[in-house]
């Protein structure tokens, strides 16, 4: 990995190519993005860049984060993330990365937090089947159905499929395509669609494993 950016997810369209074929892109405004610390295998046992995105006055901020931006002299940046590069010495506190690091073309990697759907039952949250809804069901049709087993162990085991919190969880959608960058306003344009929802927060790197 040597190429990073955090971006914010602005919605989803379509353009055309020059064949005349519909390409479904996602709108994401990527940067720019500061370089707000640096790591260093001497110091701290690893190489690593963190960047911040999207300006906030510092008084929003916690006394830690505060403190690291007074002690560089940078403004404030609402959003953080560490990311572990395979060249960060060409990197110092303070540089910009702008969204012309990518090119059109890229495969990417994205991650973001994926849409909260709240308390789920297991039909919505594992696509469970539910029972015949004759011969006297009631008003279990849904329901989770047993969850003992049997006589031994006699107890719920772990990882039993029930209902519970769906969605909100870290998702990663590897091998995209960077179909257009649009320079001027910082947007990019990728082929398909990327985790979370209209204007949350993805982290932008370069794929590893090559489409």
């Amino acid at each position: 990995m040597n190429k990073c950016i955090i971006g914010k997810k602005i919605g989803m369209t379509q353009i055309f190519s020059p064949e005349g074929r519909v390409i479904p892109v996602t709108v994401i405004e990527a940067g720019p993005c500061l370089v707000t610390q640096k790591k260093t295998m001497q110091k701290d046992g690893y190489d690593s860049i963190q960047l911040g995105f999207q300006d906030v006055i510092l008084t929003k901020l916690n006394k830690p984060q505060r403190g690291l931006f007074e002690r560089n002299n940078l403004g404030g940046k609402k959003f953080l993330k560490e990311f572990r590069l395979d060249d960060c010495s060409k990197f110092n506190v303070g540089d910009l990365i702008k969204l012309d690091t990518f090119a059109e073309g890229d495969i990417i990697d994205v991650s973001g937090i994926s849409k909260g759907k709240g308390y789920a039952g297991p039909i919505k949250r594992w696509n469970s089947r539910r029972l015949k809804m004759t011969h006297g069901t009631g008003p279990v049709h849904r329901h989770g159905g047993s969850l003992g087993a049997c006589s031994d162990p006699s107890r719920v085991m772990k990882g039993k499929k029930m209902a519970g919190h769906l969605g909100a969880e870290k998702v990663t959608v590897q091998n995209l395509r960077v179909v257009e960058l649009n320079l001027e306003n910082n947007l990019m344009l990728i082929k398909g669609a990327v985790p979370g929802p209209k204007g949350g927060i993805v982290y932008i790197t370069n794929s590893i494993k090559k489409a």
